[in-house]
C-alpha cells in the first residue's frame, strides 16, 4: 500500500495499493481492506454521483 502523508495530525487518511484496487485506514495497517476499483471510485467522486 502506498502511505498517503496526512496534511493535518489527527485527521483522517487512508492508504490505496499500488493496482488501485485496495483502501485502508493508515492508522490501521493491520485492520480491513477495502476491495474496490479505486479508479472507478475517484470518477464517480469527480462526477459528483455520490453526493447526498
Amino acid at each position: 500500500m502506498a502511505k498517503v502523508k496526512p496534511f493535518q495530525p489527527q485527521r483522517s487518511c487512508v492508504e490505496v495499493s499500488g493496482t488501485l484496487d485496495a483502501i485502508r485506514d493508515s492508522k490501521n495497517p493491520t485492520g480491513p481492506v477495502l476491495r474496490a476499483d479505486v479508479t472507478a471510485l475517484v470518477r464517480a467522486v469527480k462526477a459528483g454521483k455520490l453526493d447526498r
